[in-house]
């Protein structure tokens, strides 16, 4: 069985949150997905509630704490990315868009994307194709068609993480979701990062070079 990573972004600002919920659903749909095709998911949580300080830091001083460098590096070398947010006044969370804004430039180039948010109404379900797919568009990363919107009504009267009536078809997305992020994953080569440290070529290839 191979395996693929998977970095799960969630901007959810609450402990727990509707977003942080949103975004295990999408997980574990991914890893259900992947293994029914015998590959085996490596999910990779990313809480940037956890990071707000450094990722401040960071926009001041050029400089990404310890924490907040594992977190980047996480993202740059996965083989799928899972990104959810709070949508507030149309538009993704301050905190997400540092995030994405402090990532090395070419780190989500071609890797597979699924976007998902959450709000209080279904009117900011917009956002999903007005601000995120834009922005993962623009870093070059390759998103999936159907993206998440979760309003508070999608969750059923018990609310979000427990079973209610109904939840207006988000199970059904979920799964659309995942199956399309699974099937781009599998299509796409494994995520290699480089070792900066790794000789390319062997010593008499350097010593030629040197001599000439």
């Amino acid at each position: 069985m191979s395996t693929r990573t998977i970095a799960v972004v969630s901007a959810g600002m609450g402990t727990p949150s509707s977003t942080g919920v949103l975004a295990d659903r999408l997980a574990q749909a991914a890893r259900r997905e992947l293994a029914a095709h015998d590959v085996s998911a490596v999910i990779e949580p990313v809480e940037l509630r956890d990071l707000a300080h450094a990722l401040t830091d960071n926009l001041l001083t050029g400089f990404a704490g310890e924490d907040l460098q594992a977190a980047k590096d996480s993202v740059a070398g996965a083989d799928a990315v899972i990104a959810v947010t709070p949508i507030y006044s149309g538009s993704y969370t301050g905190l997400f868009k540092t995030f994405f804004d402090l990532l090395e430039p070419g780190s989500l180039v071609d890797i597979p994307v699924l976007i998902g948010a959450t709000a209080g109404t279904p009117r900011h379900s917009l956002a999903l194709d007005h601000a995120l797919r834009p922005l993962f568009a623009y870093l070059r990363a390759v998103v999936v068609p159907t993206g998440v919107f979760a309003a508070s009504e999608d969750w059923g009267a018990a609310g979000p993480g427990r079973a209610g009536t109904t939840d207006g078809g988000l199970s059904a997305r979920v799964d659309r979701a995942a199956g399309q992020l699974a099937a781009l994953t599998i299509a796409r080569p494994r995520t290699v990062v480089a070792d900066p440290f790794a000789i390319t070529a062997d010593f008499e290839q350097l010593l030629s070079r040197r001599s000439r």
